[in-house]
Formats: C-alpha cells, sequence, structure tokens
C-alpha cells in the first residue's frame, strides 16, 4: 500500500482523523471505495468520509418489513481448543482468526460488508463482528469458525462488547447515536439505548453493571446501567474520544482522545476524570493488562504502542508496531498483548514482559479490530452464559514453549 501521510493542514479536526486508506488511517473513516450501485446524493453529516460511507450504508441497509439476508452456507473448520485472536479485515469482508500458539492464521472467515470491532464471549463459543457498512452483527460460533446468526442493528455500527455473563451484547451504532443491545442466547436486540453523538468505543464493567460508551462528536462517555438499559451519567473527557477500556477491578475507565494526543482516567465510582495522560500521536484502541498494572494505547499516527503504567498514569514504555495501528487486544494470562496494523495488512504480537513485538502475522487487507478468546473444549461452552476462564486447554493440548500466547 502507498505512503501518502500528507494531510492538508486546513482540513478539520474530525477530517484530520479521517485521512485516506493509503495514509495513517486516523480515527473513525478512511476512504473507503463504494460500489457503483451506491446512491449518489446522499446527506453528508460529518465529514467526507462520513457521506460516502452513509451512501453505502442508506442502499444496503435493512427497512422496515424486509426479511433479513440470508447467511451463505459456509464449510465446518472444527478448531482445537485454545487461545485464538480474531482480527476484523474492513475492505475483505472477513475476520482472521490467528492461532495465538502458533501465531499463524487458521481459518479467514467471511462475515459482512466493512467488518469493523470484534468481542468474544467469556465462553470463548462466539465472536460477534460489527458490519459497518451492513448495519448487522455477524456471530461465529468459534468451534467451527461459521457465522451462525446475523443480527441488525442501528446505521453503521462500530464497537462492541459482551457482558461478564455472555448474555449481552453491546454495540455502538455511530450514525444513529445509539447502543443496540443483543440478547446473546436469541440474537435478537432487545433494547436501543440513545447516548451521545456519533459513540464509537464501549466497554463493560467487569460486574457487568455498567458499559462506558465514547462519544466521538460530544467530548463525552456516556455511563449505561445495564440492569434498566439508560444512561446513568455523561463525562466530559478529551477530543474526539475513540476507544475505552475497563480496568479488571472496575475502579477506572482509560478513554483514549485522538484529537487531544491524551488518555482520560475515569474514577467509575464517581464518574469523573481524575488524570490525563499525554501519549502518542492520534491514539485510538486501548486495552488494560489482566493485572490491571498498565494500560496499552495506540498511537495510530506515530506508528506505536504507549505503555501506561497505572499506579502513577504516566507512559514508561513505547513500543513501535507497523503501519498505522488500530487496535489492540491482550490475550487471558497478559503476556502478549496484539495489535493490528491497518496499512500492513499485519498483527503486530508485542510480549508484554519485555514491550518487544516477538511476531509479525499476515491477515487480511485492512486490519482493524481485534479480540482474544479461549475456545473450550468440546460440550464445555454454552453460547449465552458465559463463564471466564472455565475452558482453557489442558497440559495436552497446549503449546509447545516459544512464541506463544498461553490461555
Amino acid at each position: 500500500m502507498a505512503n501518502c501521510h500528507n494531510t492538508p493542514n486546513s482540513v478539520s479536526p474530525v477530517e484530520r482523523i479521517a485521512v485516506t486508506i493509503c495514509q495513517t488511517v486516523r480515527g473513525v473513516g478512511a476512504q473507503e471505495a463504494l460500489p457503483s450501485s451506491a446512491p449518489p446524493g446522499l446527506r453528508v453529516r460529518r465529514s467526507w468520509w462520513g457521506g460516502l460511507l452513509r451512501a453505502l450504508v442508506a442502499g444496503l441497509m435493512l427497512v422496515a418489513g424486509l426479511a433479513l439476508p440470508m447467511v451463505a452456507p459456509q464449510p465446518a473448520q472444527a478448531v482445537p481448543p485454545g487461545t485464538y485472536a480474531y482480527v476484523a479485515n474492513f475492505l475483505d469482508g472477513t475476520v482472521s482468526v490467528i492461532n495465538t500458539a502458533t501465531n499463524t492464521v487458521v481459518v479467514t472467515v467471511p462475515v459482512g460488508d466493512a467488518p469493523w470491532g470484534v468481542a468474544v464471549s467469556p465462553d470463548g463459543t462466539r465472536a460477534y463482528v460489527t458490519n459497518r457498512a451492513d448495519g448487522t452483527v455477524s456471530v461465529i460460533n468459534t468451534a467451527t469458525d461459521t457465522v451462525v446468526a446475523t443480527v441488525p442493528v442501528g446505521l453503521e455500527p462500530l464497537g462492541v462488547a459482551v457482558s461478564p455473563n455472555g448474555t449481552r451484547a453491546y454495540v455502538t451504532n455511530f450514525s444513529a447515536n445509539t447502543v443496540s443491545v443483543i440478547k446473546t442466547n436469541t440474537n435478537t436486540v432487545v433494547a436501543t439505548i440513545p447516548v451521545g453523538d456519533a459513540p464509537i468505543g464501549v466497554a463493560v464493567s467487569p460486574n457487568g453493571t455498567r458499559a462506558y460508551v465514547t462519544n466521538s462528536d460530544d467530548d463525552t462517555v456516556s455511563v449505561i446501567k445495564t440492569n434498566t438499559n439508560t444512561v446513568v451519567a455523561t463525562v466530559p473527557v478529551g477530543d474526539f474520544p475513540f476507544g475505552v477500556a475497563v480496568s479488571p477491578n472496575g475502579t477506572r475507565a482509560y478513554v483514549t482522545n485522538s484529537d487531544d494526543d491524551t488518555v482520560s482516567v475515569i474514577k467509575t465510582n464517581t464518574n469523573t476524570v481524575v488524570a490525563t495522560v499525554p501519549v502518542g500521536d492520534v491514539p485510538q484502541g486501548v486495552a488494560v493488562s489482566r493485572d490491571g498494572t498498565r494500560a496499552y494505547v495506540i498511537s495510530a499516527g506515530d506508528d506505536n504502542v504507549s505503555v501506561i503504567k497505572t499506579a502513577t498514569n504516566t507512559v514508561v514504555a513505547t513500543i513501535p508496531v507497523g503501519d498505522a495501528p488500530r487496535e489492540v487486544a491482550v490475550s487471558p494470562h497478559g503476556t502478549r498483548a496484539y495489535v493490528t496494523n491497518a496499512n500492513d495488512d499485519t498483527v503486530s504480537v508485542i510480549n508484554t514482559a519485555t514491550n518487544t513485538v516477538v511476531a509479525t502475522v499476515p491477515v487480511d487487507d485492512l486490519p482493524f479490530g481485534v479480540a482474544i478468546g479461549v475456545v473450550p473444549r468440546p460440550g464445555h461452552g454454552k453460547p449465552g452464559h458465559g463463564k471466564p476462564d472455565h475452558d482453557r486447554p489442558t497440559t495436552a493440548t497446549a503449546p509447545a514453549p516459544g512464541i506463544r500466547t498461553p490461555a
């Protein structure tokens, strides 16, 4: 892919985030190619990229009374129990499944149009993929790596997160200013929650009582009470908030502010910002280590990952990765972090003990979202009723030493 990192100085703050695909892929939208069938002349809402993609979305979105398109049959591709990284490839309409024991792609799963975000259920039996241009979520059976359901949600779904008990999936609808709540055992939307303007990221607290949503055009975070599906607080943060992650003990939420080059640290019991941490250029994805001591922040404009020590809210390491990194996920034992590099069509694998890249995995075109899950032994997982860490590989199926991500 060509290197064209020159962004005009006259562009607006939002357009600064939305440079073309062959640039740093900053923020929500790169310039996607549209089919000739896309209807012309539709409304431009936020920036030039948004208008272009909305033309496609308007032509593809379901309307009342129309049936959901059938999911094309796919051959079953059973995978052994173990730890896998699921990577959404935006331009290919696929998900690459990486075996973390070998850091190789073992399956490529066709999903919807323009897949963006990925989340895996706590029991490891399902992966949920937001299809931005389809207005749908693809539900993947991780044992067979096939799409078993397609759920219509709102306009331009981006972020997705699954509740700790696995019964609900929360999806941000960027152009609808809402969050769709999917009941996972029926794959139906049971609630639609109004939030702020242009929501992107979403994360659920470890106890499942709150969901945190970044509203990019409002510079706020909506706090949803999950048992009532209502917004109970709105927290001002930095400029163009993008990603969000909650600490394992639930006391802090970390929000990347793309136009501020900062991370806002929210104290969750008061819903107030207690620290603002300077990071690299155009921060996007964020993930917190399993022990809560580190937060990993993608700097899309700098092609690196900032490592924040959470006890002091300071950056203690900067790790170079690939071109235009987008999202990051930490392995269940915390020994590896997986970073999608949009312009490289690769995933960087970071050894979190040494803060170095130990592997680079080729994937499909323009990888965005990434999530890691443990596929259980047959019969051990029950969709919609997940138990974290319930099904880990036994010593008989554990990978050999070397470059590996243990469950």
